[in-house]
């Protein structure tokens, strides 16, 4: 796969975050993917069912994004995404993001940003007070996944 391939992809995908298309995401997942930030730990279907799931509850959303790399296969893309959370509290999220492509399609992403920076604001006072805390971030998960109707995950995120 060449870099200007990578990059179509990579484009592709955040492009479809823009319009909160989540069908068009999730079709560029391979089958066997799998997805890592410090909220999510999915694999295969459950990458598409998050991104539609989360696309069709964003509030007053928008993004902006650079693709900071596209080398044979990898990307990196830099993410401001700027929603509101449950509706009332206001989110400024940076995220870096890692990808793998083969064949066209993504096989592996690794999202990273700062999680007590983002609980403060996504969750307010509770999110300033434990934010820092893995047992609170291991909490959060488990209801992001109940609440996306998806199977917590099998190891500990």
């Amino acid at each position: 796969m060449s870099a200007s391939q990578t990059r179509a992809v990579l484009t592709h995908l955040y492009d479809a975050l823009a319009r909160r298309d989540g069908a068009a995401m999730a079709s560029l997942y391979a089958p066997d993917a799998s997805f890592e930030d410090p909220v999510f730990r999915l694999r295969g279907r459950q990458i598409g069912a998050m991104w539609i799931a989360l696309t069709r509850r964003a509030k007053d959303f928008g993004i902006s994004y650079t693709i900071t790399q596209a080398d044979s296969g990898r990307g990196t893309v830099e993410l401001t995404a700027r929603y509101l959370f449950g509706g009332r509290h206001p989110v400024v999220n940076r995220i870096l993001s890692d990808i793998e492509i083969e064949d066209g399609l993504i096989v592996r992403q690794r999202d990273r940003f700062d999680f007590p920076r983002w609980a403060a604001q996504a969750l307010g006072l509770p999110g300033r007070l434990f934010g820092r805390f893995s047992w609170f971030r291991k909490t959060v998960s488990r209801r992001a996944m109940r609440s996306l109707g998806l199977s917590p995950p099998a190891a500990p995120v």
